[in-house]
């Protein structure tokens, strides 16, 4: 397919930029009223595409199952479309707080460093952006604090926008972590920093951009569909028999790298650290011998989960690295439902979508996502995907 084929009109204001939330108004006893703002990623909007029939819900239906036109679903319905024994598959990746704020030495010049991955705890080296990139070059330091405690120094160029530092902070390994991550904030995508009125992530964002299953640390964005699962939807999910099993994909900034050639065969997106165990293989394959429904949670999940799947649709144990890039056509051998967020047009986490599916359905979705004011992107409304 060509990249032209994933471009629609998205207004900025159908762009969350927080989480989903509502007001609440109470009467007080002398008759006034207060209200408050109420934060809950669980009661976003819900859309549901039936991919064989091609039928789509968007609202709740009455006791005779006629559907009530505005009253639409929200993410809470997602387990009235499954059954006991079914399985769902959450990443549970952990995002660290990988943005920071620094000064240049000399010049005082104000940079921001967005911290990758760790190369190498001994030497304290970290792989890093940096902006404005042009600013920064072998041998320079920088500050991170005012006492002068935590610094770096560039070291080497790694790409027009990439460096790798190393920090001169003398201390046992963890609680250099702990310093640095201190002086950090959430990673919230550009497309929301850099629209909202404050300039930075706030300590409430770093706890909104965290699943509440969030386990294993490495991710520099959150798997951002598992953020509509709380801790109550977890707890209704196994009263009702459904299964839960979790694999480990540390979800890079590929994702949000623009895609610069038409011809999607040509794309080549970065490379993840995943880990698959035994025991969520386990847990999934005895849902497809038993023939119940497995669900992928996230465009990281189905990612993972077609690095790992076997010939025979089982999943395999696995520890090492994907770059798997999926858009249509796409030949799915593992889950056979997805959920997902609804994302920016050009993406490829919208082109996953389209391909599990249906190039055709998913785009009438989002069609209609736009025209009834779904909200789009990390902290947007979701859609899921059903094999029937």
């Amino acid at each position: 397919m060509k990249l032209s084929q994933f471009k629609f009109n998205l207004e900025q204001e159908q762009v969350a930029l927080y989480p989903h939330s509502f007001t609440r108004t109470f009467k007080n006893e002398d008759g006034t009223t207060d209200s408050f703002q109420v934060t809950r990623q669980d009661e976003c909007r819900l859309m549901v595409l039936h991919k064989r029939s091609g039928k789509i819900d968007m609202f709740k239906k009455d006791a005779e199952g006629n559907p009530i036109e505005g009253a639409f679903l929200d993410f809470r319905n997602i387990l009235d479309y499954f059954d006991e024994g079914d399985t769902f598959i959450f990443n549970d990746t952990k995002v660290f707080p990988a943005r920071l704020y620094g000064t240049k030495e000399k010049t005082d010049a104000k940079i921001e460093v967005f911290l990758l991955r760790e190369l190498n705890p001994e030497m304290r080296l970290w792989d890093v952006l940096v902006e404005p990139a042009r600013k920064i070059r072998i041998g320079n330091k920088l500050f991170f604090d005012e006492t002068g405690t935590m610094v770096a120094e560039v070291i080497d160029n790694t790409t027009s926008r990439g460096r790798t530092l190393r920090f001169l902070y003398d201390c046992d390994h963890d609680e250099f972590k702990r310093e640095l991550f201190a002086l950090g904030e959430a990673p919230l995508p550009r497309y929301v920093i850099d629209n909202r009125k404050e300039p930075h992530a706030t300590a409430t964002d770093l706890a909104d951009f965290q699943t509440v299953f969030a386990k294993h640390e490495g991710a520099v964005t959150a798997p951002a569909t598992g953020l509509h699962f709380s801790r109550e939807l977890l707890k209704r999910m196994e009263i009702r028999g459904i299964h839960d099993a979790y694999i480990t994909l540390h979800c890079g900034l590929g994702n949000f790298n623009p895609i610069e050639v038409e011809d999607l065969t040509k794309h080549k997106i970065d490379s993840e650290k995943m880990v698959i165990s035994a025991k969520a293989c386990a847990r999934v394959n005895q849902t497809k011998r038993e023939r119940h429904h497995v669900l992928a949670v996230g465009v990281s999940v189905v990612k993972a989960t077609e690095t790992a799947v076997g010939t025979d649709g089982m999943l395999k144990e696995y520890d090492g690295w994907t770059n798997k890039f999926i858009f249509p056509p796409y030949d799915f051998g593992l889950a056979d439902s997805m959920v997902a967020n609804f994302y920016h047009p050009l993406s490829t986490l919208l082109m996953a979508t389209a391909a599990f599916g249906g190039y055709d359905a998913v785009m009438e979705c989002y069609r209609l996502a736009s025209e009834n004011g779904y909200m789009f992107g990390c902290y947007g409304d979701a859609l899921l995907i059903l094999d029937d």
